[in-house]
């Protein structure tokens, strides 16, 4: 769990991290499940190269989901992380 790309899975680009990212210069990663704060701090940091200030993360739920027969499913559960950098730092996102 060392690799700092096995850490950080892939970044969510979504309207509300949008308005995240130009209010409060946060950017929303989807992280591996048992990663820590620690460990997404020191992995933004390696890869993206800036200053990270704080860190907040929430499990989400996998949404229910149903196949063309009656037996249901459920997309896997993750785990998203909210990284605010320091000001003046930012991540180009090449979007």
């Amino acid at each position: 769990m060392n690799d700092p790309f096995s850490i950080i899975q892939r970044v969510r680009l979504t309207e509300k991290s949008s308005v995240l990212q130009a209010q409060n210069n946060s950017y929303v990663f989807s992280v591996k499940p048992d990663a820590n704060k620690i460990q997404i701090r020191k992995a933004v940091e390696k890869i993206f190269n800036v200053k990270v200030l704080r860190v907040n993360t929430m499990n989400c739920d996998g949404k229910p989901r149903r196949q063309n027969t009656k037996q249901r499913g459920r997309t896997s559960n993750w785990k998203k992380a909210i990284v605010m950098l320091k000001e003046g730092d930012k991540i180009d996102l090449g979007v």
